[in-house]
């Protein structure tokens, strides 16, 4: 076996080295570039079905080798029109050079600020009524829905979220997405929820954060322009009447893996203020019911 392995070695030359090296970055680079776009989980999906197909001609199961050979032939075929949006803006980011970029890593101090600094801004326009619809790219990326939008690609900060959303400015009405700590661009479209049920005073502006954190796992904060109160979607569920602290430790548990909070601590303690809310008006009614009350 060693013997093997040396004239094997011995047969590999610098060409050889350079090739593999060369092939290995650029395979990188495309998995870089798939990450921003639904293409990943198409990928994903691939892979275990050419796992499959190894496994099953492995185990000589000939019905099931062949059934999933013909499933991803058909599905080669399909790929280039159903990802078609996807490969036009692959080949226009390696034209652009795109492709050879490095992808920006912040330490936890740089998003502990951007954390800090979206917290105090979203305070602000609650209290102006001013309304806001600000989306956090995560791990499943958001390229289709920036291209709708303006590019911007500026630093977070209080003083720039509010002249983008305050009223009458031209990237007032639609979305901001933030990556980093940068917004990537303003004025972009989201879907709307399809999902039956939700309350009507809900708007468009919370039923979009609530479609896009259905699509993907981004974070999504709003706030109303009617009320001025600030609510957090994330995995298709909304959170609302968050205080400035509720909003820091879910981006903080979202984007920087933080646990020392919980959805499920969060919405007990939003119906623990709902509760005692309640309780404090049914006191105040019966105490103006009764004879000689104070009205």
């Amino acid at each position: 076996m060693l013997e093997q392995f040396q004239a094997l070695a011995r047969t590999i030359g610098i060409l050889d080295i350079v090739d593999t090296g060369l092939v290995a970055f650029f395979l990188y680079r495309i998995y870089i570039m798939l990450k921003n776009t639904r293409a990943a989980a198409l990928v994903k999906g691939l892979m275990v079905l050419a796992s499959l197909v190894i496994v099953s001609k492995w185990l000589n199961l000939h019905v099931i080798n062949w059934i999933l050979e013909k499933a991803i032939t058909m599905m080669m075929v399909a790929l280039p029109v159903v990802f078609q949006p996807e490969l036009r803006r692959a080949l226009e980011q390696i034209g652009r050079g795109r492709l050879f970029r490095k992808r920006i890593e912040l330490d936890e101090a740089e998003l502990k600020d951007m954390i800090e600094t979206v917290a105090n801004a979203t305070v602000i326009m609650g209290q102006r009524k001013i309304g806001a619809l600000i989306v956090f790219e995560r791990a499943v990326g958001l390229e289709e829905r920036i291209e709708t939008g303006v590019a911007i690609d500026g630093l977070v900060t209080d003083s720039l979220l509010l002249n983008i959303f305050e009223k009458d400015t031209p990237l007032h009405d639609g979305a901001v997405i933030i990556r980093g700590n940068r917004i990537v661009a303003a004025s972009c479209l989201l879907p709307l929820t399809e999902a039956r049920g939700l309350s009507q005073e809900l708007g468009t502006r919370h039923r979009a954060a609530i479609g896009i954190s259905e699509q993907s796992d981004a974070l999504v904060v709003v706030v109303s322009e009617e009320t001025g109160t600030v609510s957090v979607t994330r995995n298709g569920e909304i959170y609302r009447y968050l205080r400035r602290e509720d909003v820091v430790d879910m981006l903080q548990s979202a984007l920087m893996g933080h646990h020392h909070f919980t959805l499920k601590q969060l919405v007990l303690e939003k119906l623990d203020d709902y509760r005692n809310k309640r309780a404090e008006e049914a006191n105040d009614a019966s105490k103006i019911a009764k004879p000689g009350g104070k009205s």
